[in-house]
């Protein structure tokens, strides 16, 4: 019997300190982040734009991590198919929208970066590369800063299992450990870096490496969003309280292909995705909220005639936005230098 069962239906939720509202609102947003995503395996498909690297499968846990935090104040880094966790901070479906059309309004690169490089200075969501995990040492930067400055704010980095074998990893988590910072480090474990199995990856678990660098270490069920969010809310206040970073890996599964570019049954059968398809925490997730009788299926229909024109709306004006200018291409080069020309 799981924690689900085993527990009242219908406290769950408050136990974990969520609203009904606040419960609702998680699950509008990990359906928004599937549509969207849906979208624009579509919108590539049909070749009105390039290229995508799908986070389907994994919006329980990025929803739930980002609402677990305080969205006004804390900072964070993304990985490339976080697209619920920029969502749940404050992110628009045109924004995402204008960077997969690779537009000029486009708030995280100007249509400079590849589509999931998420960056916005209003929302607090650091900008990210294309090498993998080189944004746990910068959330790590971020921390110690806060730590210095007092400020009572932390810093959420997320990346997948594979990039967790990379020095990045191990040199920010040994650093963040030694001087105590305030930091979330959330491995989105989704069992395949590329074509390469969790098992020819990891000669043990990646949750048991945070003891080695003096600081907890838990291993959830990313497709559980209530305890998700319960880890790393108190994660957050530990943060908060001095007591150091905490090393969270969420078990979830990639249920698309890497990205538009992967054909995943060269290295997986068509079985293996179908049976981690009855895993996916949205629908069950879904079933959890109308047992707790907060949720229906005409409320699901009627949100689901909003995220249609919500992705309509976006998908028609990043179709029409201008591309950047190739001179845009010179600004920003050098500093005080607004023309970017000389």
């Amino acid at each position: 019997m799981n924690e689900m069962e085993s527990k009242p239906i219908t406290a769950r939720h408050h136990e974990v300190g969520l609203t009904d509202e606040q419960a609702i609102d998680m699950y509008r947003v990990m359906l928004l982040a599937r549509k969207f995503d849906e979208r624009v395996l579509l919108l590539q498909r049909a070749g009105k734009i390039n290229f995508h690297v799908s986070g389907i499968g994994q919006e329980t846990a990025q929803v739930a991590a980002g609402f677990a935090l305080d969205r006004q104040n804390d900072y964070y880094l993304p990985y490339y198919r976080d697209y619920g966790l920029v969502l749940s901070v404050g992110m628009t479906v045109r924004e995402l929208m204008l960077s997969v059309f690779a537009k000029a309004e486009d708030p995280n690169s100007g249509g400079r970066q590849m589509p999931g490089h998420f960056g916005s200075k209003r929302l607090r969501i650091v900008t990210g590369s294309s090498p993998v995990t080189t944004q746990v040492p910068h959330a790590v930067g971020i921390a110690l800063a806060a730590k210095m400055k007092k400020q009572p704010i932390v810093s959420l980095v997320t990346f997948g299992e594979g990039s967790s074998n990379q020095g990045d990893f191990h040199e920010g988590c040994n650093f963040a450990g030694v001087h105590k910072l305030p930091v979330i480090i959330m491995c989105e474990n989704n069992q395949y870096a590329i074509s390469v199995p969790a098992h020819k990856q990891l000669g043990g678990r990646i949750v048991d490496r945070a003891a080695g660098y003096g600081f907890p270490g838990f291993r959830v069920d990313g497709n559980d969003p209530l305890e998700v969010y319960r880890v790393v809310k108190e994660a957050r206040e530990r943060a908060i309280s001095g007591d150091g970073p905490t090393l969270i890996e969420a078990m979830m599964y990639r249920l698309s292909p890497h990205s538009t570019s992967d054909n995943d049954l060269a290295y997986r059968t068509k079985e293996e995705v179908e049976e981690n398809r009855a895993k996916d925490g949205i629908p069950k997730y879904k079933q959890y909220l109308i047992e707790a009788g907060i949720w229906s299926d005409e409320q699901e229909e009627q949100f689901l005639v909003e995220v249609r024109g919500m992705l309509d709306d976006a998908t028609t004006y990043a179709d029409k936005a201008p591309f950047p200018t190739p001179e845009s291409s010179l600004l920003h080069v050098y500093d005080g230098d607004a023309e970017g020309s000389r």
